[in-house]
């Protein structure tokens, strides 16, 4: 009976932190601006189906980021050439050293780093129409 009782308390104290830990996470990724690198997805990944349900476009205005709640609008900017674009989230990623967002193919010709394949980059938050 003790250890059943355990192992209850100790499965909803996991269940506690998890969602401490991901609401802390979410809180601290759309507390102000990022910066980092951006790079775009692969044209070879058109039609796969992404984290959120939707199916990878090329064409759209789309981006992956790791805490961002889908449905998130956020404005991407090159710091070099201070062109900007807004993108809506819908995968998790990039997971590369110091990448802050990977973009649609379309995103990234709208701010010009198709042949350079990464830009240094600022993101922040414009809205949420989180799911």
């Amino acid at each position: 009976m003790r250890k059943r009782i355990a192992a209850q308390l100790t499965a909803a104290l996991v269940v506690l932190l998890v969602g401490t830990a991901d609401a802390a996470t979410t809180k601290k990724a759309s507390a102000g601006p990022q910066t980092g690198t951006a790079t775009f997805y692969s044209d070879k990944l058109q039609g796969h189906k992404l984290a959120s349900g939707d199916t990878y476009d090329k064409d759209a205005l789309t981006a992956a980021h790791r805490t961002l709640p889908f449905g998130t609008n956020v404005r991407v900017t090159d710091l070099k050439t201070d062109k900007s674009v807004v993108v809506r989230i819908n995968d998790r990623g990039p997971h590369g050293k110091g990448q802050v967002i990977e973009v649609s193919r379309k995103a990234a010709e709208e701010l010009g780093f198709v042949k350079e394949g990464k830009a240094r980059v600022k993101v922040e938050v414009v809205s949420s129409d989180a799911k």
